[in-house]
């Protein structure tokens, strides 16, 4: 089990576009992606790392193994350590990569486990222990798609993650069964069972839009949905590009064309 999480303090900021701010005491560290930091008063020191700093006491080889496994979530084997130097309370604030929303979860309310999507984590009290989860189902890894390479995160402090749209959590009941988009799944507590079912009629394969698999997540446990997934997004805006055979027309006006060749955007 991870070293006992520093216990931070935070305030999330706005709507659609968030960043958390998170209140350290002397000593006090919070870890984060690389660039996910905002801005941070000047009594926080920043420094690069290999790893979340979980286990202080690992040697190169093991920290060097233990980050390794991260590349397969596309993420950096460095992470960021900000940790407040003075002898006063101090700031630092992290921002959303993409519009959506950032949730705090207590590690320790959840049983001291939690994961989620690759590239959701934002950052984490000092003694969160970041690492990777491969589906314990070989179905759900051939065909999960963002599920099948899961973040997991140990430990009993604060951890924040990020996903698109609006961002609901349900509470399952033992046995209780919910199919979602494998896309729209942010993360879940151990105690979820992850599977994937396959889209039912030949119809809904070909004509529904909605891909010929859907993931079953059974309770007991906690589950974070978003209503929209960045890959998703990223779709919609590649097939409305110019450059990739969308449409190049005016919203909301009929001038709008014209309006772009003589301003030069006739691309």
């Amino acid at each position: 089990m991870p070293s006992r999480s520093h216990e931070i303090d935070y305030h999330i900021h706005g709507d659609d576009m968030q960043f958390v701010e998170i209140t350290l005491d002397p000593r006090e560290t919070v870890v984060a992606e690389a660039g996910a930091m905002m801005f941070m008063n000047p009594d926080i020191h920043m420094d690069t790392k290999m790893g979340d700093g979980s286990n202080p006491e690992a040697g190169f080889i093991d920290k060097l193994f233990s980050v390794g496994k991260r590349v397969f979530t596309g993420e950096s084997l460095f992470m960021t350590h900000f940790t407040a130097d003075g002898n006063d309370r101090t700031t630092v604030a992290f921002g959303a990569p993409y519009p959506g929303k950032i949730v705090g979860v207590d590690l320790a309310k959840l049983g001291g486990t939690f994961l989620c999507q690759k590239q959701a984590f934002l950052c984490a009290a000092m003694g969160t222990e970041l690492s990777i989860a491969f589906s314990k189902r070989f179905g759900a890894g051939l065909f999960g798609g963002e599920g099948f390479i899961l973040q997991k995160l140990r430990g009993d402090g604060l951890a924040f993650i990020h996903a698109g749209g609006t961002v609901i959590m349900k509470e399952l009941s033992a046995g209780q069964r919910l199919k979602v988009d494998t896309g729209c799944i942010v993360g879940f507590d151990e105690g979820v069972h992850y599977d994937i079912t396959m889209v039912k009629g030949i119809g809904s394969m070909l004509f529904g839009g909605e891909g010929l698999f859907l993931a079953e997540l059974t309770g007991p446990g906690t589950v974070y949905l978003q209503s929209l997934p960045f890959s998703r997004l990223a779709d919609r805006i590649i097939a409305s590009a110019p450059r990739h055979g969308g449409r190049n027309q005016g919203e909301g006006s009929v001038l709008g064309g014209l309006g772009r060749l003589l301003g030069g955007d006739n691309r």
